[in-house]
């Protein structure tokens, strides 16, 4: 009995001496856990309010951001470095308030000339700006906002000429007399044109001979009128941006502004309302040869027309010309037959249907 009771003593003592060996042997296998070191900080230049083109850096206009060591590309000034390397510097371009200033942003005094006014940096290389009239049909309604995307449509009126004289056909009829015999034996013609009420010559129009189907005789016709021009239309450019709407400003002056002249006089005391004159220039974004043609056109006397685009299209469309002989075909319209009866009282023009309340916005 005393044996076995022993026994249970020892084995009580045993695992007790095994638990604490497991507890010891664990705890010394476990590795420490250490904290992670916090990254070092630095602190970089920034804007601290707007800064315009041009303006000279100053201590007062800049502030400090703290980066992650490492994270300054090389092109970020250290914020206890801004007296040596920015203050007293010139913006090369507009800097907004909060923005991280870099190198390529700064300059001397004599760079800031040869990067141009703030709205050059949105030409890309290998484009170039030019202005071309408008108005509110040709702008979508003053929808081509700065930096929409447009197609160019461009409508010419041509006539025939003649090419020795660069005139226009008709041309004018001269009375031709042999004036004499000189010696030599060869006959002088000479010609004259009556001239006209304005001074200018007015020699009929040259006709042509045709044979009239009733009498079977032959007539020689001139033209009743003078030549009617051909207009013709076709979209000339495509995906072109706008770089303005307007005019620029000029020395820091905004658009100029007008003074509604229907407008009844001011009352004592209330200010003159004034409006901002609607734009008659709008400028393009286009290539160097664009450019060349865009003007030829202008000084040609083609019409220009402006088409709004979605701000995600960047599809190209090919068009066919618009003539009357293409509006005739591609839509089925009919040429009118030439009927023993007609509307009274005649059309000699189109024009718009004028309603009565616009007749007679009072009602009276």
């Amino acid at each position: 009995m005393r044996r076995g009771r022993i026994f249970i003593y020892l084995a009580l003592i045993l695992l007790v001496a095994l638990a604490g060996a497991f507890l010891f042997l664990r705890s010394r296998a476990t590795p420490e856990e250490t904290a992670a070191p916090a990254p070092a900080l630095v602190d970089i230049v920034i804007a601290q309010q707007n800064i315009p083109q041009g303006a000279e850096i100053t201590e007062d206009v800049l502030g400090k951001i703290s980066l992650p060591e490492g994270t300054d590309f090389g092109v970020m000034f250290r914020y206890d470095q801004r007296n040596e390397q920015i203050v007293g510097k010139i913006a090369k371009y507009p800097i907004e308030q909060g923005v991280v200033i870099t190198q390529p942003m700064i300059g001397n005094s004599g760079d800031i000339a040869s990067t141009g006014p703030e709205w050059a940096n949105l030409i890309s290389p290998g484009m170039t700006a030019i202005s071309i009239p408008t108005s509110r049909l040709s702008s979508v309604a003053y929808g081509v906002a700065d930096g929409a995307h447009v197609n160019v449509i461009a409508c010419f009126l041509f006539v025939d000429i003649d090419s020795g004289f660069q005139s226009k056909l008709p041309n004018r009829t001269a009375f031709v007399s042999q004036s004499g015999v000189p010696p030599e034996g060869a006959p002088s013609l000479s010609a004259s044109v009556s001239a006209g009420q304005t001074g200018e010559a007015s020699g009929a129009a040259q006709g042509r001979a045709e044979l009239d189907p009733t009498f079977q005789q032959p007539i020689y016709i001139v033209p009743s009128e003078e030549q009617r021009p051909r207009p013709v239309c076709q979209t000339i450019f495509q995906d072109v941006t706008v770089l303005k709407l307007g005019d620029f400003p000029v020395d820091g002056q905004q658009a100029t502004t007008t003074t509604d002249e229907d407008a009844p006089p001011p009352a004592p005391g209330e200010e003159t309302s004034e409006t901002t004159a609607a734009p008659d220039v709008v400028t393009l974004i286009v290539s160097p040869q664009d450019a060349t043609s865009l003007t030829y056109m202008l000084f040609g006397g083609a019409k220009l027309t402006l088409t709004l685009r979605g701000a995600s299209d960047i599809s190209r469309v090919e068009t066919e010309a618009a003539t009357l002989q293409f509006l005739l075909s591609q839509y089925a319209i009919p040429v009118p037959a030439k009927l023993p009866y007609g509307a009274e009282p005649r059309i000699d023009s189109l024009l718009e249907p004028v309603l009565e309340n616009d007749a007679n916005p009072n009602g009276q």
